[in-house]
């Protein structure tokens, strides 16, 4: 198969023929306007002030005559001044009209017979009756002369008028013709110039244009994962590189779709694996984790107020090392689950799952004196949802911000709703995180430094769990932290418009069975009973200032907003 012309070639000769007609279009315009402005010029500059001189000759010697006609009825000084003035006016408009006349034979003699019938009047009849005496009529034989005289003037200058009238239209009719010429070859030669192009641009279309236009179509097509298309190899050479280029990379991607199967197929069995190997290396830790965790049991009991302080120690590290280890392995089999279940999702009220998870923590978090207070809408927060997952999560952020607070401190949790994003921020005003380690966040096992010097215990997975659990529900994660400040935690969810309403909390209140409100009850003396422990306190009594007793912290609260620091997004 032909290689085909470059494209440098294909337009060459489109290029040369444009340039071509471009450069005979300029140069018949501007000819054009300079022959045209010629003309312009002569007629303008030299015809018509000639012809005006000429029409002054005849204004000069008409004055000149009807000055002698006044000086003879009336004698005026003034009319002598007027035939002097028109006489010395006379000779410069014949010179200019002589100038002109130099070179045109015709002009030449109507202008020198015009000269001399002036002269002949002059000298016989304007001359002589200035100087007579003023106020006497000439003899009618003088009057008779002058006027044969001034009748010859009359008919040269008629002549001579007739020659400048026909010159001026001559030169007119070829200005114009200059103009209207130039004018015409312009146009023809542009539709020349259009005709040529309506060529070149049918043969480009041909040679270039179609086969890139086949060559987009091609690149649609694979980009829409039709994965047998191929380019044709026609039109110019680099058009036909391009196309071979593109095969050769769709054959590429051929090859490699072929690799990440297999690749694909392995890893998914690799990911069986590592379910499997967690879960049984899980399973075989726990139960001997059990079976240590029954006899520390046990002997605690046998050896109770028997042991030393120093085999106490050893036996309350044991135990404190064994429930470690059994959080650790909690924490992986959750991870596990995270990243490789599949999500079930259903519509549930998010207001709803947080105050369950704040119920879970409240006892927890009273132990320390630590209070934990909601600010949620009264309506409906639809979110589509895993619900044991998304309860583990918000579990997951909720337990840090309590195990990271102060004795006594408070936790707020803030849900927001705008427009279609819900949002749940968990504040607390705890040991915050260092700068320097915000960017680690998320990553597996990592631990804050001042929670490692403060020995505060943890796996360093909980964030993790937390955030696989959050991507797989399409969320935001964006952490505010500052060291000795207190941290914020935001959780960004969809708000799910469309299907059934969740149960709202209210409906859900009505309708409770007496087990649960039972079991509420249980967990609010429990939580009373620990902060009893925590501050010396009951929970009926006032305070020493004499106080209001505090609301019942399982009602939902309006507290203000935990001012916002630069943050740090996890996705």
């Amino acid at each position: 198969m032909s290689s085909g012309r470059p494209v440098a070639r294909l337009l060459a000769p489109v290029i040369l023929r444009i340039g071509v007609m471009a450069a005979l279009m300029a140069l018949i315009a501007v000819t054009g306007v300079v022959l045209s402005t010629t003309a312009v010029n002569y007629l303008t500059d030299d015809l018509q002030p000639a012809a005006a001189a000429n029409q002054n000759i005849y204004q000069d010697l008409t004055d000149m005559s009807a000055a002698v006609e006044a000086w003879s009825s009336s004698g005026q000084q003034a009319a002598v001044d007027d035939y002097r003035q028109a006489l010395l006016r006379l000779p410069a408009h014949e010179q200019e009209v002589r100038q002109f006349a130099a070179g045109d034979d015709e002009l030449e003699i109507l202008v020198t017979r015009q000269e001399r019938t002036a002269e002949a009047w002059i000298e016989k009849y304007a001359g002589p009756r200035i100087e007579s005496t003023g106020g006497q009529s000439a003899s009618p034989q003088d009057v008779r002369a002058g006027m044969q005289e001034f009748d010859s003037i009359r008919s040269s200058h008629q002549a001579t008028s007739q020659a400048f009238d026909s010159r001026v239209r001559q030169a007119s009719t070829d200005a114009s013709f200059r103009l209207k010429g130039t004018i015409l070859a312009v146009v023809l030669l542009a539709i020349a110039a259009w005709y040529v192009v309506s060529r070149a641009r049918r043969r480009l279309m041909t040679e270039l244009s179609e086969p890139l236009l086949s060559l987009e179509k091609v690149v649609h097509r694979m980009a829409k994962n039709d994965y047998e298309v191929r380019a044709e190899l026609k039109g110019p050479k680099e058009v036909r590189a391009v196309a071979t280029a593109l095969n050769e990379f769709a054959d590429a991607q051929g090859r490699a779709r072929a690799v990440e199967g297999r690749i694909t197929t392995e890893l998914r069995t690799l990911d069986t694996a590592k379910d499997d190997f967690v879960s049984n290396v899980s399973h075989e830790l726990r139960t001997p984790l059990t079976t240590i965790s029954g006899y520390l049991e046990m002997v605690a009991e046998e050896f109770e107020d028997a042991m030393q302080p120093r085999h106490e120690r050893m036996l309350e590290a044991t135990r404190r090392n064994v429930a470690r280890l059994k959080q650790l392995i909690d924490d992986l089999l959750a991870l596990s689950k995270a990243e490789s279940r599949t999500t079930d999702m259903d519509t549930i009220d998010l207001a709803l799952l947080v105050r369950e998870v704040v119920t879970d923590i409240r006892i927890t978090a009273a132990r320390r004196g630590i209070h934990v207070e909601v600010t949620a809408p009264v309506e409906v927060v639809p979110v589509q949802a895993d619900r044991a997952m998304l309860h583990r999560a918000f579990l997951n952020v909720l337990t840090n911000a309590v195990k990271f607070s102060h004795d006594g401190g408070d936790v707020a949790v803030d849900i927001t709703t705008s427009g279609r994003i819900v949002e749940v921020a968990i504040v607390d005003h705890g040991i915050g995180i260092p700068a320097a380690e915000i960017d680690r966040l998320g990553t597996r096992f990592f631990r804050a430094s001042n929670a490692v010097t403060n020995e505060i215990a943890g796996t360093g997975l909980g964030l993790r769990i937390m955030q696989t659990i959050v991507d797989k529900h399409a969320g935001d994660v964006i952490i505010e932290s500052s060291e000795g400040v207190g941290t914020t935690v935001a959780v960004r969810l969809r708000v799910h418009t469309d299907g059934p309403p969740p149960v709202s909390l209210e409906a859900l209140l009505s309708e409770e069975p007496p087990a649960v409100a039972e079991i509420e009850a249980q967990v609010e003396k429990e939580a009373a009973e620990a902060t009893e422990e925590a501050t010396g306190e009951t929970a009926d009594q006032p305070d020493e200032t004499g106080a209001e007793p505090a609301p019942d912290p399982g009602l939902p609260r309006i507290v203000p907003a935990f001012p916002r620091r630069p943050s740090t997004s996890v996705k």
